[in-house]
């Protein structure tokens, strides 16, 4: 059984356009130090019963559009059976990853169970493992992942989230070239300060430096916002 952590009953954010409800699932491969869900990425925190979770799904049909599984690293569990029960309720299904998992985005893909995935592109190259938290990443992964996404035919996005002093401009000019060139939107997600962060050095960027990273990633991709800001 897919343990779920969490459900959020509402969402107009986190799927684009369309009404959601979310879905957290424990556990992550990543220990990113400005994780905002650090208790739930350990595997920690409650659990809601999947009973309870289809039965409020049930209730909603024709009032919701769409479901969002996210986590945590929703790829550490096989979330097949869970994704063919939301789309045969007639809901849109939205998954969140980190790309470290090609093969189960593949899954997804192949059993046409995902209609919208949105991928976290941590950093450049040189430094993804230390701002995944990791030893290493093996960016082969992350490029595979990418290159699936963006050939899938399917509603995506790619999204950094921008912290300081991890981030600096040049890294998001190596981002879009060695990484997402061509994709069709990228968002820079601005950090936020809370309590629940690991890493309590880590700052917000202003807004002059959300700017000149919008302005150094424009040129490799279709469509490219700062959410939350409109500059």
């Amino acid at each position: 059984m897919i343990p779920v952590a969490a459900m959020a009953k509402l969402t107009l954010l986190d799927y684009p356009g369309k009404t959601a409800a979310i879905l957290f699932l424990p556990g992550c491969d990543m220990r990113c130090p400005f994780c905002h869900n650090s208790d739930l990425a350990a595997g920690g925190g409650p659990r809601t019963d999947i009973k309870e979770v289809y039965a409020f799904l049930e209730k909603r049909r024709g009032l919701l559009d769409g479901v969002v599984v996210t986590g945590g690293e929703p790829s550490l569990w096989d979330i097949m059976p869970l994704l063919r029960d939301i789309r045969d309720m007639g809901y849109l299904v939205k998954v969140d990853t980190n790309g470290l998992r090609p093969e189960e985005i593949e899954k997804w893909l192949a059993a046409d169970s995902v209609d919208y995935i949105a991928m976290d592109i941590k950093n450049s190259p040189a430094k993804y493992a230390a701002t995944a938290g990791l030893p290493s990443v093996d960016m082969n992964l992350i490029k595979k992942s990418v290159g699936l996404i963006m050939n899938s035919g399917k509603e995506y996005e790619f999204r950094t989230t921008v912290v300081r002093p991890i981030h600096e401009t040049e890294d998001f000019r190596i981002i879009g070239e060695e990484l997402i060139s061509g994709a069709e939107q990228y968002f820079l997600q601005p950090f936020v300060s809370r309590d629940e962060v690991p890493d309590k050095n880590l700052t917000e960027p202003d807004d002059e430096f959300l700017k000149k990273c919008l302005e150094i990633s424009a040129p490799f991709v279709k469509k490219i916002e700062i959410r939350g800001k409109n500059f």
